[in-house]
């Protein structure tokens, strides 16, 4: 390192040092000291993307971590948050010279890039899903990382521009919304900025050109606003602090995206933030206000008594002022406002005795439901990553329950996500709702303002597989898997087999075909199933498709079992049982007919390449040939100057379930010298309904569509079809 630059980490160091010991004293910067030293040791000759010492990431993300209150763990852990990645640095190394605490934080927050993945979705899956489980263990992990983010995104532009817009998407789609969910505002308010600038560069510049441009006259209006607020709280006897706040450029940007506004139109870009001593003061204060101008309808909400998902309490107020424009008002306590800006963050930056804090485990309860959610369902991590990012994203509408609980809930949720949302046991027993004292489908969206009363039955079975197509919540979702999973293992592994039986049907191969051991060893592995009954039974209660098994095992089947060229069954002497069908230009080739489809003279045909059994030749309409691969499918067409073949074709006759009607249906077969291969009869008991299925031996397509008309002239006879085996 040259001699300015090891200058210049110096420098950094000693402003670090003398914030620490600002905040914790002289007798805490003991640990801060070591961990300073041992990070510059292990990135020593190590550079960032723009040139700068390495060590500069690290301190800037311990300084930022040291704004907010972080204890000296957290510090310690933030300086070293790289080293075991990015340096000969070891888990036991830190464990030794720090303890176990801080070696866990900085474990922690370590990126996965050891782990080997099939996809980078599913990297990225993987990678959110283990960073929350560390997070719900210690909530400091997650500050790190916010706080690693924040400053990666300070320094991007030094990236390639492929990498930057990687990067910004990614935080603007999870790391900005879990800020904004665990109540850091100022974390999430410039990372929204930060990307804006990386991914609209150009609506960025615009944003701030415009907002520079009415600066002046914005803040004389705000002061002007404030100060009539200032004396206001002075003639009510209230003790409290108005200032004004400019909106976020982020925050601007979608409204007029969102609202198809230019600039010029949107007025709130300032809002004034009323800070008092108690919940009673507010509400005094709001109702003052209401008098001094005139509230916009549908513009006030109240987050104190209703607060958001991550505790954020304030009252909201939109009035039309006497200067002519709207203003928001925000309104809400000294205690309120410290939650509002640091969120998770205020249990260590103001707290005085820094001791347990039971209101943390409030604070947390998103978090642990989530992870409760993930550990009962260990279900496909791509899985995971999308319901955190429906949780993360979705508005939120508030109903009540008959007691006059509020439930927060997502918008679009369902009386089903409400259930379930009570208690996993009400949701479980559901057997009908009612909102607002009127009895709706289960499916119906509710809106804020309803009154939801959940109708349960002890008889009830459970919930319906149905309900995972409509309900809008991931702990909804996982509640009802549970249940099937934990429930139903029986019957999950029954259903779980007959979906996987006829998804390889459905592809042309058997179930017990592509079962090999060593291919089910890789597939289990993979998805941590452990058995088979277990994969049964995964597949039986939804956790995985069956087209996610079948699909890979075809490709294991496919590696070790190459087709064989079509031309490879050329020149072949041995007649057949399709005689009088030409393959490829060939009348001379194995050939079978697949019973299937049962094809006659006369159908549209296809060859299909089986292996070993020559050419089976199907209807080309025949499901069973839908799915395969193109290449096994070979041209086939009758040979019109050989029709002696016969063939035998299913028939399906529906008819009233009467006495002496299958007689009459076998004679008039048996009288037109029709040989009857097969015959099946079952009753319909709640249509009153007969279903004969005939298997016939035809010799033309004449014989069958006389065959046909014959049988539907029959007394009690409704319809008669070919089918398909």
């Amino acid at each position: 390192m040259s001699e300015d630059r090891q200058k210049t980490v110096e420098l950094e160091c000693e402003h670090l040092r003398s914030r620490f010991v600002l905040m914790y004293g002289e007798q805490q910067c003991e640990v801060l000291d070591r961990a300073l030293e041992y990070a510059i040791k292990m990135h020593d000759g190590q550079k960032r993307a723009s040139g700068e010492p390495y060590i500069f990431h690290p301190m800037a993300v311990a300084g930022l971590l040291l704004d907010i209150g972080m204890d000296h763990s957290t510090i310690a852990a933030a300086l070293m948050h790289d080293c075991i990645e990015d340096t000969a640095s070891t888990s036991e190394e830190i464990t030794s010279l720090f303890g176990e605490e801080i070696c866990n934080l900085v474990e922690s927050v370590t990126k996965l890039d050891k782990f080997v993945f099939k996809s980078k979705e599913e990297a990225q899956a993987e990678n959110f899903r283990k960073l929350l489980f560390a997070m719900a263990k210690d909530i400091r992990v997650i500050l790190i990382k916010l706080a690693d983010r924040v400053h990666n995104m300070r320094t991007i532009d030094a990236l390639p521009h492929e990498k930057q817009i990687a990067i910004a998407t990614e935080t603007l789609d999870i790391y900005a919304p879990l800020a904004s969910r665990l109540g850091l505002s100022f974390y999430k308010c410039e990372l929204d900025d930060l990307c804006l600038k990386t991914l609209h560069p150009e609506a960025y510049a615009d944003l701030v050109k415009d907002i520079s441009l009415k600066r002046a006259e914005r803040q004389d209006l705000v002061d002007r606003i404030c100060e009539t607020i200032r004396t206001t709280l002075k003639e009510m006897n209230i003790n409290g602090q108005v200032s004004g706040r400019p909106k976020h450029f982020y925050s601007i940007y979608k409204k007029m995206v969102n609202q198809h506004k230019t600039f010029d139109q949107i007025y709130d870009l300032t809002a004034v933030r009323v800070l008092v001593e108690s919940v009673r003061d507010c509400y005094e204060v709001l109702g003052v206000i209401h008098t001094m101008w005139k509230p916009i309808p549908g513009r006030f909400k109240d987050y104190i008594a209703v607060p958001k998902p991550n505790n954020y309490q304030s009252l909201h107020t939109t009035v039309m002022t006497t200067y002519g424009m709207p203003f928001e008002i925000q309104i809400r306590t000294f205690e309120m406002h410290k939650i509002a800006e640091y969120g998770i963050a205020a249990h260590w930056k103001y707290k005085e005795n820094r001791g347990v804090d039971t209101d943390l485990d409030e604070k947390m309860e998103w978090l642990r439901s989530v992870m409760e959610q993930e550990q009962e369902n260990s279900a496909d991590p791509r899985e995971f990553f999308e319901s955190l990012k429906l949780d993360l994203y979705s508005g939120q509408v508030f109903v009540f329950t008959p007691r006059g609980d509020v439930i927060p809930l997502p918008e679009g949720a369902t009386p089903v996500d409400f259930a379930y949302a009570v208690h996993s046991e009400v949701g479980n027993k559901c057997v009908g709702v009612k909102v607002n004292n009127k009895i709706v489908p289960l499916e119906s969206k509710l809106q804020t303002g309803d009154y939801v009363d959940v109708i349960t039955s002890a008889s009830s079975k459970g919930p319906s597989r149905d309900w995972l197509r409509f309900v809008k919540t991931s702990s909804a979702k996982s509640k009802i898997r549970a249940f099937f999973k934990h429930e139903m293992k029986e019957e999950n592994i029954h259903r779980g087999k007959e979906l996987l039986e006829h998804e390889a049907k459905v592809r042309n191969y058997s179930l017990s075909t592509l079962m090999v051991p060593k291919w089910l060893d890789v597939i289990m592995a993979r998805y941590s199933f452990s058995s088979i009954n277990d994969m049964y039974a995964s597949v039986g209660y939804g956790a995985y498709t069956p087209s996610q098994i079948i699909l890979k095992l075809i490709d294991f089947y496919k590696r070790e079992n190459p087709p064989d060229p079509p031309t490879s069954i050329s020149g072949t002497k041995k007649r057949s049982e399709g005689q009088g069908i030409v393959v490829n230009g060939h009348d001379d080739l194995l050939v079978r007919i697949a019973k299937c489809c049962s094809p006659v003279p006369g159908d549209s045909i296809i060859g299909f390449i089986s292996r070993g059994r020559g050419v089976m030749i199907h209807r080309d309409n025949c499901p069973n040939v839908k799915y395969v691969e193109p290449f096994r499918l070979i041209e086939a067409h009758w040979d019109g100057k050989r029709s002696n073949s016969s063939f035998t074709v299913s028939l399906t006759v529906e008819c009233k379930d009467t006495g002496g009607v299958l007689a009459r249906i076998t004679k008039t077969v048996s009288d037109m010298k029709v040989s009857i291969e097969s015959m099946t009869a079952r009753v319909v008991d709640k249509d009153n309904k007969g279903i004969i299925s005939l298997g016939l031996r035809i010799t033309s397509p004449e014989q069958l569509e006389l065959v046909k008309s014959k049988i539907s002239a029959i007394r009690d006879v409704d319809k008669v079809y070919r089918s398909m085996n």
